[in-house]
């Protein structure tokens, strides 16, 4: 693939990888943003990586903007020659789906649905072929995610299936947004699941709910003390269906300061990940599962 670059007024540089999103395209993405990062060019004030694209960041007093649109193509060639293998972490993410607190939001916002008439699970399984909400809820937590990409509100993260495209879950957004969304709720958009971070305005499907935190301004929650914010691009997550006494159960874990989310280390090859895929994902579940 080949890089597409513009001008975003005098003090940007955006870099669409690929108009559709792919994990090459991810790739390209991650191994040029981190290149960037790595040959500390003066100049450069800040790095914004997204899904398919990332976006520079410039003083033009500094470095003139034909130069730096040099060295950036000079690290597209780098980074397509880099293998693309990256040493990640896998995590655990307990959700609970079809609670009542999404669900009661949902039910305020029926006008601006496509289906005024079903839920939002009930919505995704029916235009995806799933015969019900159950084995819906299996496909969506049965195979991992990759964090493509952490922005919009602060600690949202972007979320992409692993699974090959004839089995990729999609669903359009609300057809109007809401004003209102549940904190840490599981939605769904386009080809990307995502978590809320913060209660807000959304249009993204609602699926769930999960009580582990992954924002934390003030950096009170026992995993959020080193960074008030959690993912990272590059995380590969695994959704785990869990009860309304385990979601409560959980939620005072947090609250006493005891909750210790399932994190493992990993390796991913993107090469090995397209030869096999199912095979690349069941190692991935042996990793976060291995004591």
């Amino acid at each position: 693939m080949s890089c597409r670059y513009s001008y975003g007024g005098d003090e940007h540089i955006f870099v669409e990888v690929d108009p559709s999103m792919s994990l090459e395209a991810f790739f390209t993405s991650l191994s040029m943003t981190n290149a960037v990062r790595d040959a500390e060019i003066e100049g450069i004030t800040e790095i914004c990586p997204a899904n398919a694209s990332f976006q520079i960041k410039f003083d033009p007093d500094v470095i003139a903007p034909d130069m730096l649109m040099a060295r950036l193509q000079e690290l597209e060639a780098q980074a397509e020659a880099a293998p693309a293998v990256l040493d990640t972490r896998i995590v655990e993410i307990p959700v609970y789906y079809q609670d009542p607190w999404t669900h009661e939001t949902l039910m305020r916002f029926r006008e601006r649905h496509q289906d005024p008439a079903a839920t939002d699970l009930e919505y995704a399984a029916r235009i995806n072929g799933y015969d019900s909400v159950a084995a819906f809820i299996e496909a969506h937590s049965g195979a991992p995610w990759f964090v493509s990409m952490v922005g919009f509100v602060s600690g949202l993260p972007f979320l992409y299936q692993m699974v090959d495209r004839d089995r990729q879950i999609e669903v359009p957004k609300y057809l109007r947004p809401r004003t209102d969304t549940p904190k840490q709720t599981v939605g769904y958009g386009g080809c990307f699941s995502c978590i809320y971070s913060v209660r807000g305005a959304g249009g993204y499907q609602m699926f769930g709910i999960t009580p582990m935190p992954i924002y934390d301004p003030e950096q009170k929650v026992a995993h959020l003390k080193e960074f008030m914010v959690f993912f990272r691009p590059g995380d590969i997550v695994k959704w785990k269906p869990i009860t309304r006494e385990e979601y409560d159960r959980i939620l005072r874990e947090v609250e006493e300061g005891s909750y210790t989310p399932r994190i493992r280390p990993v390796r991913f090859s993107l090469e090995e990940f397209n030869a096999d895929i199912d095979g690349t994902n069941a190692k991935l579940m042996e990793a976060l599962h291995a004591d």
